[in-house]
C-alpha cells in the first residue's frame, strides 16, 4: 500500500483539455437538386458532376423517373469560401445547361465532323501510299 500511495504523489495531475472549437460558419453546404429523367440526360449530369470537382461534389441517385442530385460543397483549405446553396444550385445548373448544348451541338455537327475527319485519314492514307 504504501507502494502505491508513493507513485500517486510522484505522478502529475492530468489537466482536462477543453474540446476543439468548432467554426460554425464553415458547416458543409449540402443542396439537392431534383430533374425530370425524361428530359435531362444522366451523361449532362454526370458530366457537371465531373466539372464541379474541387467546388463540390455530387451524388445522382435515380429515384422512380427522376434523377436527384445531391450536391456538397468542397470546404478545402485552398478555397477562399464556401459557395452558398444558391450559388452552388446555380453552377451546377449552369453546367448541367452547358452539358446539353454540347451533347445537340455534336449531334447536329457530327455528319461534318465525319467528313472532315475522312478527308484528313483519307490524305494521310494516300500520302503513306504514295511514299512507300
Amino acid at each position: 500500500m504504501l507502494l502505491v500511495t508513493h507513485l500517486m504523489h510522484r505522478m502529475h495531475p492530468m489537466l482536462h483539455m477543453p474540446p476543439a472549437a468548432k467554426d460554425l460558419s464553415a458547416s458543409p453546404v449540402m443542396i439537392a437538386v431534383d430533374l425530370d429523367s425524361s428530359i435531362q440526360s444522366l451523361e449532362a449530369l454526370d458530366a457537371a458532376a465531373y466539372r464541379l470537382i474541387g467546388t463540390a461534389t455530387c451524388q445522382i441517385d435515380r429515384v422512380a423517373d427522376r434523377y436527384v442530385c445531391h450536391l456538397l460543397a468542397s470546404t478545402s483549405p485552398q478555397r477562399r469560401g464556401v459557395l452558398s446553396p444558391d450559388d452552388l444550385k446555380e453552377r451546377f445548373l449552369n453546367l448541367v445547361a452547358d452539358e446539353n448544348l454540347r451533347a445537340r451541338v455534336a449531334g447536329k455537327t457530327e455528319g461534318v465532323r465525319n467528313v472532315i475527319l475522312a478527308l484528313a485519314f483519307g490524305s494521310l492514307a494516300a500520302n503513306q501510299k504514295d511514299a512507300g
